[in-house]
Parts: C-alpha cells; structure tokens; sequence
C-alpha cells in the first residue's frame, strides 16, 4: 500500500507475523519504530540507509535493497550516491512517518553510512565491529571491548561509545570531525586492532579468515570504507526474540548486560541517551595517529 501523506501511514496486512517464533507482527514492527523514533531519528539523520527487507517474515528471503522503490511517497527523503559507474538513489531518514512506512514494507533491519550527506567521503564516525565465533562466551567479547576502550581513550586520547549488535559481538564507535577521508580513517583503525591483537593474540585477531581465527574475537574495521555501511542505533536484526542494536553505557557491561535482553519488548522503556555526549565530542585522528606509531614502533 502507498500513501501520499506522510500523516496518513497505513500498513498493509499488519497481523503479518514477520517473527514466526516469538509472534512478532509487522504492525509490531512499526510500533516499536514508532515509539523509538525519537532516539533513532538523530543517528540516522543526513545518512543514506539501506533496507534490509524480509517480506515473508525471517523464515523467507532476505532483500539487502539500497535503491528507492519507484512506488515510494514523495514525502520520503531520498539522495543520490555516488557509486562505481553512477549513482544509487537512497532513502534518508529524517521523520519518524519514514521509519514507520519501512516497516510496512517489511524492512526490519536499517544499515546507515558512518558519514553525512554533504561529506560523505569523509566518516564522522570510526566503527570496530568485534566479531566472536558463534560459541564464544559474551564474556570474551566485553573483554576484548574494554582493551579497545583502553588504548582508544587511555592511549590516543579518543572518546568511544559502544552498542549492542543485536547479536553476541559490540560496536565500538569514535565519533570524528569527518577531516580524514575513509582511506586514512580505515588505514587508522587497521593499526589500532593490529596493535591490540599483537598485544593480546590469544583473545583476539585481525585475520579476516574465519578458519584462522580460531576461538578469537574477530577485530572488523573494514565497515570503515565508503559506501559500507552499519547497522543504525536502535535498528531491529532479523533474528529470533526481536533483538535491538542498542546503545549503552560503558557500565552496563560492568553489570552482567547479556545480549538478549535488548529487544523490541525492552528497549523502549530504557530512559536516557548513552550517547548523548556524542554530538559534542568529535576528534581528528592526527594526534591519535601520531601517539599509536609511537606505540607501534
């Protein structure tokens, strides 16, 4: 179903169960869009996303779809990206009517650059994506996350914010003053996670092999290159109990969080902006790059 007015968002068939396990309804979907648009509106604003879509729920197939659908209202934001031989058209999310029509069109998942409109060649954004094999202990995780925390804020003189991925790993995040291009922005992140594996190689790697990594935490910085993209604060993931990407407090891990307590059904009842301070708080890497080749020398 279309519509012409973004006051006016209907969704078609929503007693569709998209969650086959918990029940969980594309009318459920847009409620919870609904109800957390006002934490998740500032994280996606000026950021082309792309809809990750399962119109016949997750036990179907999964769309990754950047382009616009031509049958999209007008009142949805889009942009043109840059790309390989042209351009893509991407919806941006500025409104909260916006994240409520992607639901309808059973998006359940929404992936956003780590860089804005206007620059987006260039990140405000750093992500480490800590990656655990399937039967790793969320324990391991929280570990290898404080040692990134430890070298990025004691060390180089970063701020970090870390979130949920709706998973078993964590999203690392340093907010940047988008001086640096993603090239020299993945080149620094690189050095980071090889400088934190030489340090500790029995716990984590930077080898993109999954046969050679063993029982390591996986250290991903390859999200930090353009046109890559990440999971959105708040997101919902296509996966069984409804689990949210969710910002936190570096404290929380201090007080047995476990990954699955972040769901639709939770997350909004969560008071506050862990990462409020964000917004104010953005670096250049010169500094940082100069003190981590100190410590790599």
């Amino acid at each position: 179903m279309t519509t012409t007015n973004e006051a006016d968002v209907r969704i078609s068939n929503p007693g569709k169960v998209l969650f086959p396990a918990d029940g969980i309804t594309k009318a459920d979907l847009a409620d919870y869009y609904q109800r957390i648009a006002g934490e998740m509106l500032p994280w996606l604003r000026d950021r082309p996303i792309a809809m990750i879509r399962y119109p016949d729920g997750l036990s179907g197939d999964r769309i990754v779809q950047k382009n616009v659908p031509r049958y999209f209202p007008s009142w949805v934001r889009t942009a043109d990206v840059g790309k390989q031989g042209g351009t893509v058209r991407q919806v941006v999310v500025d409104r909260p009517a916006t994240l409520v029509y992607l639901a309808g069109q059973a998006c359940i998942e929404v992936h956003g650059f780590l860089s804005r409109l206007g620059r987006l060649r260039q990140p405000d954004q750093l992500i480490f994506d800590l990656d655990p094999p399937d039967d790793t202990d969320f324990g391991a995780v929280v570990t290898v996350a404080r040692e990134v925390r430890r070298l990025l804020e004691d060390e180089l003189g970063l701020v970090t914010f870390v979130k949920t991925t709706g998973g078993r790993g964590l999203h690392v995040h340093v907010p940047l003053n988008a001086a640096d291009d993603f090239d020299a922005v993945r080149e620094f992140a690189l050095a980071a996670a090889s400088a934190l594996a030489a340090r500790r190689p029995d716990l984590m790697t930077t080898d993109q092999r999954r046969g050679g990594r063993g029982d390591r935490v996986y250290l991903d910085v390859m999200r930090n290159a353009y046109a890559q993209l990440a999971v959105a604060p708040y997101s919902v993931r296509a996966r069984p109990g409804g689990p949210v990407a969710t910002p936190i407090e570096w404290a929380e891990l201090d007080g047995g969080l476990q990954p699955g307590d972040l769901t639709v059904a939770t997350v909004p009842g969560r008071r506050g902006d862990p990462w409020s301070a964000m917004r104010a708080r953005r670096f250049g890497l010169s500094r940082a790059r100069a003190r981590l080749a100190r410590i790599a020398a």
